[in-house]
């Protein structure tokens, strides 16, 4: 039966990803049984061919910055490294193609992945006939595989849509038959009784509720990860920090220009100490970057060739044949030279003693408004877009392609324009959250929703995160609406906490330790654009997609390639594709072979002999993170030279502490190692910006802002 109001539940310790254990396919599997399902063996995941970092900005198999990479020429251009140009990537990954990955953000998932519930849709709420509904449940049913093969961790924990009166229990009746004609499978409405048994924390004055077992949720930004991972793994080539200027075409291919930025601290370090602001070669030291050298050679390989031409040619006089037949040989020896010098990313690595580089470390940020996130770097990659760093242009880039794939999010129809394409326009809204610490996630183990909004949609919900927090919200704000646009801090928190209260009213607001937004691309059309370009067939749109995007883009990837193919570009098997990943993070059982201490007292010197050390080094108290499990993330197939990189993949940072330098200083710890694994200062590397896009007013929020949630909370209650 319905608890009491003012009672709440006891704490039922679902289980959290990581801890003890971890989500495989949907399910949950004991520590014990994590090797060969959640862990498996290494030499069988697609995985880096070295144990080196990569180039600023690129993958390691990226094509050199020289004039000659101009003359390459790609298959596919993939505009937007998201969760859909990320499924999209990895599924053209099965094939023989030439396929570039550009983001105009500081890493993948930036964008709309980064700011949304993560949830995987069972598609019972879309219009039957409509692209949603087309794709949404054939995504959902990929999840599983997807994740035995990728391991970013998918739990299976099905959703409930409340019904508190009888009005609202035909609307429940209504979306199960809407889902029934969607295909979605195994829906039913549960009556209150077992609504109760099931979820005990819930609003007391439920009636019933539409269970969807096939409902579930992943991190966004980790499955995101997961899939541009293994593309690249498998032959797709990225490059960061690229926003697309213009695309042209020039007979049967298109000319991408590209902006290729970084941040300006990153810039003002580099050329205090000398170096290149593009990060391809430091001024006058080390051996430089494989990309650096691969330009090198290219290009004194065209200077030796006509040199030995010359030298040959009869018909020339006989001082410039010598002449030509010396510079060759002095170009010949030059190159020998610098491509047998050690590369700055492949040099022997040096022991280092990790606190002096902590010692070195700026102090985190955690207040002001310098970093706030405007509505328009969103559509960018908000915080780790271009203008919230303050990113200095530092090259351009001429791609030349067979076909673009547009999958830009709040930017495609920007991208469509530059080919004459005005088909469409994309109407951000955006969507606030509050996040909790994990010890309130034990109030929910499904998904929770409110009896959806003919014009909002599906709602303000209620979600235990795949790591155990409780995440509340999102808002719903249309952007070119000025009351949306308009709304104070105070007014979006008081928004989703009272739209929260009314599914589970038991939750506490002090317990709020980060607050975050994303932009939705909602187009003009009001659907899915899953189609090629009016002005060009050669380029597929894939735009306006919002929820359920995360649980259709699975689907939607085998879409694209199907439009693609139907374009005329020929799919010869990848006969080396590895569909498999091994996961970054690794299960722990408390404090079980860890070890805990000052900066300095377990560090590891970063020497590959001292990897059981980095095993059990913590260097994030609150998730228990490991210096090897940061190691492991900077030796994978991506770039990252940031702490926020860092703490999506690893999670340092990202506990209830936020980072707290007066508690364990994580931050500077998983800077300091960035540096030493990267061979680059810490003033090169990347911290968390802030306040980004929050609503609190500081990263570690006082007593006095937690009571001010509180007694938000408190007023609510007494309304309701």
């Amino acid at each position: 039966m319905a608890p009491n109001a003012s009672q709440a539940p006891p704490d039922r310790k679902l289980p959290q990803h990581g801890v003890k254990g971890a989500y495989y396919g949907g399910q949950w599997v004991d520590l014990e049984d994590c090797a060969g399902t959640f862990q498996p063996d290494p030499s069988k995941c697609s995985q880096c061919p070295t144990r080196s970092t990569c180039p600023r900005s690129q993958s390691r198999n990226a094509v050199a910055s020289t004039a000659s990479a101009e003359e390459v020429v790609y298959d596919v251009v993939i505009v937007g490294a998201g969760c859909i140009g990320g499924a999209i990537a990895r599924e053209l990954s099965r094939y023989a193609l030439k396929t570039l990955l550009l983001e105009s953000a500081d890493d993948v998932s930036q964008g709309a992945t980064k700011g949304n519930s993560g949830i995987v849709h069972a598609g019972y709420d879309d219009k039957p006939g409509s692209l949603h509904a087309k794709f949404c449940w054939p995504g959902n049913q990929m999840f599983p595989q997807l994740d035995r093969e990728l391991r970013f961790g998918y739990q299976l924990n099905g959703s409930l849509v409340l019904a508190t009166n009888e009005d609202e229990l035909k609307i429940l009746n209504d979306l199960m038959e809407r889902g029934r004609k969607n295909g979605v499978q195994r829906l039913r409405i549960v009556q209150k009784k077992e609504l109760f048994e099931m979820e005990p924390a819930l609003n007391p004055n439920a009636i019933a509720a539409l269970h969807a077992p096939d409902a579930g949720n992943v991190i966004p930004y980790e499955f995101a990860i997961a899939l541009v991972e293994n593309a690249v793994d498998n032959g797709v080539e990225l490059r960061i920090r690229r926003e697309v200027t213009d695309i042209s075409k020039n007979g049967d291919l298109f000319e991408v220009d590209v902006r290729h930025w970084e941040p300006k601290e990153y810039v003002d370090a580099r050329e205090k100490m000398g170096k290149s602001a593009d990060g391809s070669e430091p001024a006058g030291g080390g051996g430089g970057s494989f990309v650096f050298k691969s330009g090198i050679l290219v290009s004194s390989i065209g200077v030796m060739i006509k040199g030995v031409i010359m030298a040959l040619d009869e018909s020339i006089e006989g001082d410039v044949r010598l002449q030509s037949a010396v510079a060759t040989a002095f170009v010949l020896v030059v190159t020998v030279i610098l491509m047998l010098k050690p590369s700055s990313g492949s040099q022997r690595r040096k022991p280092t003693v990790l606190k002096d580089l902590v010692d070195k470390c700026p102090p985190p940020v955690g207040s002001g408004q310098e970093g706030k996130v405007e509505v328009k770097d969103m559509f960018t990659g908000g915080s780790g877009s271009w203008n919230a760093v303050k990113g200095v242009t530092v090259g351009r880039e001429s791609v030349k392609t067979r076909y673009v794939i547009n999958a830009a999010g709040s930017s495609s129809d920007a991208i469509a324009r530059m080919i004459g394409d005005d088909s469409f326009v994309i109407k951000p809204r955006l969507g606030d959250y509050i996040l909790l610490n994990r010890n309130q996630g034990h109030l929910t183990r499904h998904t929770i929703f409110p009896c959806p909004d003919p014009v909002l949609g599906k709602g303000v919900l209620v979600q235990t995160t795949l790591w155990g927090n409780l995440i509340l919200g999102p808002t719903a704000r249309d952007m070119h609406k000025p009351e949306a646009a308009d709304m104070s801090t105070a007014s979006v928190q008081e928004y989703i906490l009272s739209k929260c209260k009314k599914l589970c009213p038991y939750f506490d607001p002090k317990e709020a330790f980060h607050a975050f937004c994303g932009a939705r691309a909602k187009s003009s059309r009001g659907d899915w654009i899953i189609e090629p370009s009016v002005a060009d067939g050669s380029m597929i749109h894939v735009a306006g997609i919002d929820s359920p995007g995360l649980a259709g883009s699975p689907a939607i990837a085998l879409e694209v390639v199907r439009l693609l193919q139907e374009a005329g570009m020929d799919t010869p098997a990848n006969k080396t594709f590895n569909p498999n990943r091994a996961p970054i993070i690794t299960p722990k059982a408390g404090m079980r072979g860890l070890k805990m201490g000052p900066v300095g007292k377990n560090d590891s010197n970063g020497m590959d002999a001292e990897e059981t050390k980095m095993a059990s080094n913590v260097v994030c108290k609150c998730e228990k993170v490991t210096e090897l499990e940061v190691v492991r993330a900077l030796r994978r197939s991506l770039p990252i030279d940031s702490t926020q990189g860092i703490r999506k993949r690893a999670r340092a940072g990202m506990g209830h502490c936020q980072g707290d330098p007066e508690n364990y200083c994580c931050e500077a710890r998983v800077r300091s190692i960035i540096a030493r694994e990267n061979g680059v200062s810490v003033d090169e590397v990347g911290g968390r910006p802030w306040p980004a896009t929050t609503t609190l007013s500081q990263r570690w929020i006082d007593d006095e802002e937690k009571k001010d949630l509180e007694n938000l909370a408190r007023g609510l209650d007494a309304r309701h």
